[in-house]
């Protein structure tokens, strides 16, 4: 199939663009906040709402509510529905086992195509923070995308313009600056064609990549045509495309489709949006993302949204200490049920305090968090802390 071209005065109709959030994460390296039936996308962390409600807040002016599509699993498709009580109920679609990216993916497709086999969809991450002020960039690039994403092939990445050598993301290299499209008015938004991807780097690569001027970070945001996302399974990944053609022929019966994916899911290969077709894919477009943006990856990213004391200490707690420094203190209890969290001579640490358990690690050991849960489910008397 081939998106339709567009004239000069038309843009693609509201009817025809589609929302997909991934909702599916446990957040095991925010344990304790985050926890298997509460994830982190589902709390209420920097402010009233939490990180899926904010991303709903940020897209519901840009398509249709009914265009909005919640890709999650069983144990937290009840949770969504609650917080998000103007979506329909279908539109929450529970996977029945985690296979990363690419086949959930695959399923919105299907969803979107069967409603629309013109429509351009946007797949954006439920648990992401933008500021009030990025939010209003962050609208501009998405409208710009769907736009551009319907005039052909396009597959679009929103990359964002990396402000330090940061490890835990990886990295997009950009080329040239896609020309003006020709009987449009300019985008605001910069549009550059993808050369290639990159792990994760070491720290010395990551800074010779961010002084480079060259390269994004990669933050996980896409936005294409049904038409390209079919084919491009066509291409790249042969099972995918067989089971999403399935789908979309009983994307309208729910419990048709609740079926269906019962019985494939348990049988597709893991892989991610990004192995298995943004790295293989010749038609990969960048758009520049120059928004305040945090995946809020791990637990010491929550020190960049808590305002420091003089020793850099950040803290949401009943904190006092005596020579400690660079910690972060979060306590998730009411505040007339805290008790004082007392240091003395730590540094570089998280301490994180819940109703139910204590966390007390170094910095630089965060990503072990993901470790300790994993020892937790297996333990008889501290599973249910998971």
């Amino acid at each position: 199939m081939a998106a339709k071209k567009k004239s000069k005065k038309t843009t693609l109709a509201l009817k025809d663009r589609f929302v997909v959030i991934l909702a599916g994460g446990k957040g095991e390296r925010f344990w304790p906040l985050s926890r298997e039936a509460t994830p982190k996308q589902l709390l209420a962390l920097l402010g009233k709402k939490s990180f899926l409600q904010d991303t709903f807040e940020r897209v519901k002016s840009l398509v249709p509510t009914k265009n909005i599509f919640i890709i999650t699993n069983e144990s937290q498709a009840a949770a969504i529905r609650k917080q998000l009580p103007r979506i329909p109920k279908d539109n929450v679609i529970a996977e029945p086992c985690g296979r990363d990216t690419c086949p959930a993916i695959t399923l919105a497709a299907a969803l979107v195509g069967a409603r629309s086999t013109t429509g351009v969809m946007a797949v954006l991450p439920s648990d992401h923070v933008i500021s009030a002020k990025g939010s209003k960039k962050f609208q501009r690039i998405l409208e710009d995308s769907f736009d551009l994403a319907s005039r052909g092939q396009a597959i679009i990445t929103i990359g964002i313009k990396p402000t330090s050598p940061e490890t835990g993301y990886g990295y997009i290299h950009t080329g040239d600056r896609l020309p003006p499209v020709s009987g449009r008015k300019p985008y605001k938004t910069a549009f550059h064609r993808a050369e290639r991807f990159v792990e994760k780097p070491h720290f010395d690569k990551a800074v010779q990549l961010v002084n480079s001027g060259e390269y994004r970070w990669n933050a996980g945001m896409f936005v294409f045509s049904f038409p390209t996302i079919i084919e491009s399974l066509l291409k790249h990944q042969k099972p995918l495309h067989a089971v999403c053609e399935k789908w979309f022929h009983i994307a309208s019966s729910p419990a048709k489709l609740k079926r269906a994916l019962k019985k494939d899911y348990p049988d597709l290969k893991k892989v991610s949006i990004d192995f298995g077709v943004m790295e293989h894919a010749q038609n990969v477009i960048v758009a520049d993302g120059d928004f305040d943006w945090d995946d809020l990856g791990a637990l010491p990213a929550l020190a960049r949204h808590l305002k420091p004391d003089a020793e850099g200490n950040c803290a949401n707690a009943d904190f006092i200490h005596v020579d400690a420094a660079r910690n972060v203190i979060f306590d998730t209890r009411p505040i007339k049920q805290r008790t004082p969290i007392a240091v003395v001579g730590l540094r570089d640490c998280i301490i994180i305090q819940t109703a139910d358990t204590t966390l007390v690690a170094h910095k630089r050991d965060a990503q072990k968090v993901r470790e300790l849960v994993n020892k937790l489910a297996g333990s008889k008397a501290h599973k249910h802390l998971v």
